[in-house]
């Protein structure tokens, strides 16, 4: 439990004096927000959905435009970094091997972020088509999926490759 925490706290500060890095006065948008909502459009796009992205001007947000309408703000929030605080410190708390331990945080971590690129494309699409359900689409059925599949990453992970998993399968 302590490892957990102070995995969690430890990278949570990094993360927190990475942003306070970016000037909130200037509407600047951090690195890993600004990589999420691209690499969305390219995928929006990339299905054959027309998309476009652009920067707030009143506020440190990205638009996303699908078929010319303004249908989400891509805030810090999006990135899913947080989420990956938390799966990184879980991994840790419950460490395997140092091999199996670094390839399933390089993998799974790969894993949050790719999924998230969908995630955020597919809200956009699906903001465009029922924007009447924008606050259960969201506040609910997105966050759903994303901690959803963390959690069977952590499973995946406790069962597996951790040490306990070693401890339980004798």
């Amino acid at each position: 439990m302590t490892k957990f925490f102070l995995t969690y706290v430890v990278l949570t500060l990094i993360y927190k004096s990475f942003l306070n890095t970016y000037d909130k006065a200037l509407f600047e948008i951090d690195f890993f927000t600004e990589v999420v909502a691209n690499q969305s459009n390219y995928l929006i796009n990339l299905v054959g959905v027309d998309s476009i992205i652009e920067l707030h001007q009143n506020e440190a947000t990205i638009k996303m435009i699908v078929n010319n309408k303004y249908v989400a703000k891509i805030v810090e929030g999006c990135n899913a970094i947080s989420v990956t605080i938390l799966f990184v410190a879980f991994v840790i708390a419950f460490k395997g091997t140092f091999k199996k331990t670094v390839s399933f945080l390089f993998f799974g971590v790969l894993f949050i972020h790719v999924l998230n690129i969908i995630r955020v494309a597919v809200i956009s699409v699906a903001l465009y088509h029922f924007p009447l359900y924008q606050q259960i689409l969201h506040d609910v059925v997105f966050p759903l999926f994303i901690y959803g599949v963390v959690f069977l990453l952590w499973v995946i992970w406790v069962s597996k490759y951790s040490v306990y998993a070693k401890k339980n399968s004798k």
